[in-house]
């Protein structure tokens, strides 16, 4: 960001109309060496020489976590400052206190850089797409998940082998967690859903699954099937309730989400009035995030952020809406059950999923190679099955008739199909 507005001064105060001045840079080590060189005297180690500062007009918030920096916010916002953060999930989690006490106060608080890094998603929902009902959101809005997903199928890795990959380049962390189990695109996905359709909805509300359970053979079997499969973050209007979910997902190859490889970000948005619409580009990185946080910097030195902010349906909450159960989500399913080779195997697989109401499209087992007559076990064979469409509750009724079954050992493999 500070390379942005140094380097090109003066587009941006032709942007804006008025330059923007960096009075304060707080950060943890100000001896620590930095590859952009900062102005003299600005390098600070308290956020408060920043929210006490009467000339400072504009906080911008890239610490990251959601105590010190909801501190730092909230305190800011009460001294009449604008703010600009790109900290998702200190929005998710005190969204609820900070967008009223901006209003209340009269301030803005712009966060683009906070969903899909440089895409300018938050920007097309919240102000050119409101003339119309958005009535669905599929995206991909982790970068590092993407990327493992992609090079496990690209490159036939494991998914230990990609994610060390991902941490070698950049894209993980030491603790990938947040990324892998789905919180980081759920995050994400709640601000999205708060924009697109006035509901406020906590991590806790979605049906969330990651990406560490899925092997190389899953890929392989999806793709067989003419999907790809991707870690998508999902809401959608079903009358008066919403569907929300983090998953991955068996996609159709021809979609452009199941096209989108590596760190890239997308977000497929369907209005009633424009139908189909799509936002693509890098969903994090040190200049796609410095993009979107001065894009809302000139937003708010020109007043058009203070002119859109208080009309955005921001941790209001619609009556009209109600979250759909996860049980009643309906959809097709791959199942993947490592089963040990024996007759009458798939009898009693398919009679439990069929007393559930759940009937298939189709089975895929490998032929496996003959056995010496004096083998002692049977050999464990994967087991592929895709389900008409059924609903979530059917399915999980199934899975706990179906754990009893001998034949079948632990873990198995349940992924949504998005056709």
């Amino acid at each position: 960001m500070i390379r942005i507005l140094t380097d090109h001064a003066g587009r941006m105060t032709h942007r804006s109309g008025r330059a923007i001045d960096i009075r304060h840079v707080v950060v943890r080590d100000p001896a620590r060496a930095r590859r952009t060189e900062l102005p003299a005297g600005v390098v600070k180690t308290d956020w408060r020489a920043a929210v006490n500062d009467p000339q400072v007009d504009v906080v911008v918030e890239l610490m990251g976590g959601t105590t010190t920096a909801r501190d730092a916010v909230l305190a800011a916002i009460a001294a009449g400052k604008h703010v600009v953060t790109a900290n998702k999930a200190l929005l998710c989690q005190y969204g609820h206190e900070i967008f009223p006490a901006a209003r209340a106060k009269g301030v803005c608080v712009a966060f683009e850089a906070a969903v899909a890094g440089g895409i300018p998603i938050i920007a097309a929902v919240g102000t050119s797409l409101t003339g119309n009902r958005i009535e669905s959101i599929d995206a991909i809005l982790n970068g590092t998940s993407n990327f493992i997903l992609s090079e496990m199928l690209g490159q036939r890795r494991s998914y230990g082998d990609a994610l060390a990959d991902a941490q070698a380049l950049g894209y993980a962390e030491a603790d990938p967690t947040m990324d892998v189990d789905g919180t980081d695109a759920c995050q994400k996905l709640i601000l999205l859903t708060q924009l697109a359709f006035g509901f406020r909805a906590s991590v806790a509300d979605a049906l969330r699954h990651g990406i560490n359970s899925i092997e190389l053979q899953d890929m392989l079997f999806a793709e067989d099937l003419g999907y790809r499969v991707k870690l998508l973050a999902s809401a959608r209007l079903s009358g008066r309730q919403l569907e929300m979910h983090v998953q991955p997902t068996l996609i159709r190859c021809e979609r452009d989400i199941a096209r989108t490889n590596g760190a890239t970000n997308i977000v497929e948005l369907r209005g009633d009035a424009v139908g189909r619409l799509i936002l693509s580009g890098a969903g994090a990185g040190e200049l796609p995030t410095a993009s979107a946080v001065v894009a809302d910097l000139v937003d708010v030195a020109i007043g058009r952020a203070q002119l859109t902010f208080p009309m955005l349906d921001l941790w209001e909450q619609n009556p009209d809406l109600s979250l759909m159960p996860s049980d009643q989500f309906e959809r097709r399913y791959f199942l993947r059950f490592n089963v040990l080779d024996r007759p009458h195997v798939i009898a009693d697989i398919t009679d439990v999923l069929g007393r559930h109401g759940i009937s298939l499209a189709s089975v895929i087992q490998r032929e496996t190679p003959e056995q010496p007559e004096d083998t002692a076990a049977d050999p464990s064979v994967p087991l592929v099955i895709m389900t008409h469409r059924t609903t979530e509750g059917s399915l999980r009724a199934a899975e706990a008739e179906l754990a009893q079954l001998a034949v079948i050992s632990a873990p198995h493999i349940r992924m949504p199909v998005a056709d």
